[in-house]
Formats: C-alpha cells, sequence, structure tokens
C-alpha cells in the first residue's frame, strides 16, 4: 500500500488546441461560404461565363474540407500529471488514440528552446529522453507552463516539512 504522502498529485495539465469555433459556428461559416460562391456562380452563369461554375465547386470543396479538418484537430488533449514517482504524459489524437508516457522525475528538466521569430518548443528531457509538449500552446502560455511546472519539481524534489514540535521548541 502505498503511503499518502508519497503517492498523490503534485501537479495537473489538461492541454487542448484552441479553437474559436463551436460546431454550431462552423456551420454557419460553411452556410454562408456556400452562398456567396452560390451567388458567385449564378452570377457567372448569368454573363455566360460557365466554366467558373467547377472551379467555384472545387473552391467550396476544399473550404468545406479545411474546415473540417480544422475542427477535427481540435479533439486532439495532452494531459500531464507529476507525481512522486514519475511525470506521465497522456496524448489523445484527433482520432481517439491514446498514447501514454512515463519520464523520470528524478532527472526531469524543464528546457525552452528558443528559435529567433518562432513560438519557443517546451521540451521535457530526462536522462537521454527528450518529449515535446504543449505544442498547441501560443508562447505566453508556453511560459507561464514552464513556469509553473519547474516550481513542482522544485517542490518535489526540496520538500519543506513542517513539524509542529520542532516549531514549538524555537519559539521558547
Amino acid at each position: 500500500m502505498d503511503h499518502p504522502v508519497t503517492s498523490g498529485t503534485l501537479f495537473k495539465a489538461v492541454i487542448v488546441p484552441h479553437r474559436s469555433l463551436s460546431p454550431r459556428g462552423l456551420r454557419t461559416v460553411i452556410g454562408v461560404i456556400c452562398l456567396l460562391c452560390g451567388l458567385t456562380v449564378l452570377r457567372f452563369w448569368f454573363i455566360g461565363a460557365w466554366p467558373v461554375i467547377g472551379f467555384s465547386v472545387i473552391e467550396i470543396g476544399l473550404a468545406i474540407f479545411l474546415l473540417w479538418l480544422n475542427a477535427r484537430r481540435a479533439r486532439a488533449t495532452e494531459f500531464i500529471v507529476l507525481t512522486y514517482a514519475a511525470l506521465r504524459i497522456v496524448r489523445t489524437d484527433r482520432t481517439g488514440q491514446r498514447r501514454d508516457l512515463a519520464l523520470p522525475i528524478a532527472w526531469l528538466n524543464v528546457v525552452l528552446e528558443e528559435t529567433a521569430g518562432r513560438v519557443p518548443n517546451l521540451v521535457l528531457a530526462a536522462h537521454g529522453v527528450r518529449e515535446e509538449v504543449a505544442a498547441a500552446l501560443g508562447e505566453a502560455e508556453k511560459r507561464d507552463f514552464a513556469a509553473t511546472l519547474r516550481v513542482a519539481l522544485d517542490q518535489l524534489r526540496n520538500p519543506r516539512f513542517d513539524n509542529p514540535q520542532l516549531r514549538a521548541s524555537s519559539d521558547l
């Protein structure tokens, strides 16, 4: 049986890609695109430029496909849990496939890899293993996440013990 002090969770984070459109909003955008392209097709039909219809159908199909692909990628999640035993990363991709990875915490480092003009990569490095996490976050969110995870690792490695008996004797 695990001791309660060494079996708890120190840090949890769920990372999901930001998507500004709800499913209803997505349907509305697709409807507006279809309506506007339909009006364009109708206009060109009336002036005798009927070959434009084929290009408009391709355009509408491509726009709908890309919007659908973007919405489908919003299903991906990343769950990061720091316990006294390990740091676990559970990833679920857009199709629902789960991948679980556990990193040892003894030598775990949180590294922000800076590249000029780009959002930094957040990498967890431990004993020859390098794993990028939080790829869906923006720069400010990544920096906050890295700082919070570093604090949690620091608290794990340098615990503060509060013994009431020692505290009472120092007051004398």
